[in-house]
């Protein structure tokens, strides 16, 4: 049934509700509610959430929550998590959250119990790197393994690349893993240049391999494994694939035995917790790759049963309707003050952006208002020092989720003392700025002083772990998707589908051979397009 948004009775409310809220000072709220910092925050699934920096009352969630009622985003979630066909432009499920199920729970994808499949793969793959971690897999010379390359790319790259790093300090120390993506040569000659060949394997990552991309980059790392080795039967003990393509994966020289298995129903960005992870688990070892999924699985049940005053997805991706429909904040900073996530912004562009940036509703129509707002990052304490400064004293009105830890994975309690200082003190300033008078009572010259004001109510969120392990992780990761989620139910748009990459990769190849054949026919793109081309041409 075709609703539109904008004409829901919670939406009007909002909007009405907005010209009261634009006009309040976080500055004035705390005041008026000393116990505001309780009220507005709360614990769930290991990770403490204060939200109680957002422009926001409770009248706020009164018509946000009503909001996702009229929405039917109850109905959705359930839908989700029983394999409806919820994306409905390729008529399959999305079902990630069958990916850290754990054994006895029962998800169907076209009637099929699913959950048996993903722990037979699981356990292939646990096999694989214990053999890889303790020496018994061994290259065609007879040497050990000791690289491990990933080549993918998109959610085949993002999720492995950020996992490992985060993870780093619980990785296997006396292998190197490295992460080939871009089709620039440059990317696979500095991942390698310091490897040799008897002692690397590769991991292909691509479900249907024949992405374009990575399948070049496979076929130069293959082209490098013979360089050396000579024998095209070493191809198979130095790759293996994580594909749905049998037949491809053996035409490249891979044993089919040594292909781990993804499904239609997962997309690429939501992949980590699968095959795609192989390199990770090869990195932390199949223990803490569970610790990664029960994280995941934790999140993903507070999800689907707190009720909305109490679910964190729920929460956020509210806050990131009420600021981009209402406000016109139309992006989001995440800032982990923790050097380990310095990937994680990266990863989450690719989770938010490619799974919102839709201009079409589920129904086909062209949508009469914002949908995903641009996201992006650093970690904390290097922004202070780069793009902070438009944060707080910017024109431009910035919603910021700051991440951090109570513990650190390492020794020194005065640098972690230091690094949490900071993360506290860039939310209290971003919210309660300085005043003029402030200003002035410090001893600043008048002329000065207007400099140094900062106006504050500017909205953040921070989120506490105790500690980075791999069960923090994937209770981050699987609070964004599912923020995303809620997004994208609002929204009325798919959240599982991405089309909008398909155009550029189509005129890519067509391109590409163009520039191989200089004799290629007449040019038929833009005269921007052509001249770019015939300018190409010359100076290659």
């Amino acid at each position: 049934m075709k609703t539109l948004l904008t004409r829901l009775p919670a939406w009007k409310a909002l909007r009405a509700h907005h010209k009261k809220m634009r006009l309040l000072h976080l500055r004035d709220l705390f005041v008026a509610d000393p116990d505001r910092g309780r009220r507005f925050a709360f614990e769930a699934a290991g990770l403490y959430f204060d939200y109680s920096k957002h422009r926001i009352t409770v009248e706020t969630f009164k018509h946000l929550f009503a909001l996702a009622r009229e929405c039917g985003l109850r109905k959705k979630i359930n839908d989700m998590f029983s394999g409806r066909k919820i994306n409905i432009t390729e008529n399959r499920p999305a079902l990630h959250v069958a990916l850290r199920a754990p054994e006895g729970q029962r998800i169907l994808a076209f009637g099929r119990d699913v959950v048996p499949e993903v722990h037979r793969v699981l356990r292939k793959m646990a096999d694989f790197s214990d053999r890889i971690r303790c020496g018994k897999w061994k290259g065609h010379t007879g040497k050990r393994i000791r690289n491990i390359v990933n080549i993918g790319i998109g959610g085949s790259d993002l999720g492995p690349v950020m996992a490992y790093e985060a993870l780093r300090y619980y990785s296997e120390r006396n292998m190197n893993f490295r992460f080939v993506s871009n089709v620039d040569a440059a990317d696979f000659a500095e991942a390698t240049i310091d490897l040799d060949q008897e002692e690397t394997l590769f991991i292909v990552s691509s479900k249907t391999f024949t992405t374009h991309e990575t399948m070049m980059n496979a076929k130069t790392a293959r082209q490098w494994i013979l360089r050396k080795l000579k024998n095209r039967e070493a191809v198979a003990r130095h790759f293996v694939a994580v594909s749905t393509n049998q037949p491809g994966v053996a035409a490249f020289g891979i044993d089919p035995a040594n292909m781990f298995e993804l499904w239609d129903w997962v997309g690429g960005r939501y992949s980590m917790d699968s095959a795609i992870g192989l390199s990770t688990m090869v990195a932390i070892g199949h223990e803490n790759f569970y610790r990664l999924l029960s994280g995941f699985h934790a999140m993903d049940e507070h999800f689907r049963t707190a009720p909305f005053r109490r679910n964190m997805p729920v929460i956020m991706g509210l806050l990131t309707v009420w600021y981009n429909n209402f406000f016109g904040f139309r992006t989001t900073a995440v800032l982990p003050y923790s050097r380990h996530l310095r990937l994680f912004p990266s990863y989450l562009q690719q989770l938010t952006m490619e799974s919102n940036g839709k201009y079409v509703t589920i129904d086909g129509d062209r949508v009469n208002y914002e949908t995903g707002p641009v996201l992006w990052g650093e970690p904390g304490t290097n922004g202070q020092h780069s793009f902070y400064q438009l944060i707080h004293q910017g024109t431009k009105i910035i919603p910021c989720d700051f991440i951090g830890f109570c513990r650190s994975l390492h020794s020194s309690v005065t640098h972690h003392n230091t690094l949490m200082a900071n993360l506290f003190a860039q939310s209290e300033a971003l919210a309660s700025g300085k005043t003029f008078k402030e200003v002035i009572a410090e001893g600043t010259p008048g002329w000065l002083a207007p400099h140094r004001v900062f106006e504050g109510n500017r909205p953040s969120t921070t989120i506490l772990a105790d500690r980075l392990t791999p069960e923090t992780l994937g209770k981050l990761v699987a609070l964004y998707e599912h923020s995303v989620f809620t997004q994208g139910v609002i929204w009325h748009i798919n959240c599982f589908d991405q089309w909008g990459v398909e155009l550029g990769k189509a005129l890519a190849k067509r391109i590409g051979n163009e520039l191989e054949n200089a004799s290629s026919p007449r040019l038929t793109h833009d005269s921007s397009t052509n001249e770019l081309i015939r300018r190409y041409r010359r100076l290659r």
